[in-house]
């Protein structure tokens, strides 16, 4: 399986998990997991996907997410699972 840890973090906006939602469903990418707060009108998400199905390069991807949080006015980060594991192990 192919992860990736995707996280958006920004001042609460109307449709930001519709946007990257569709998205990922456009290029075939599923999310395993899921998690989302509002705090005093901040917005944070955590998402776990598998891009095991995904055709396009992970670069891509991540370059793309990265210009829908811009059209929303927040930010998408997108790691790989591999990687975001090795950032934040204790």
């Amino acid at each position: 399986m192919n992860k990736a840890i995707i996280t958006v973090v920004g001042k609460d906006t109307i449709g930001i998990i519709a946007s990257v939602c569709q998205y990922l469903a456009s290029k075939h990418i599923n999310i395993l997991d899921i998690s989302q707060t509002i705090v005093q009108d901040y917005f944070n998400m955590m998402m776990i996907v598998d891009m095991q199905a995904c055709e396009q390069a992970f670069e891509e991807i991540s370059g793309d997410l990265n210009e829908i949080g811009q059209t929303l006015g927040v930010q998408v980060k997108c790691q790989r699972e591999d990687i975001f594991n090795k950032m934040h192990r204790i």
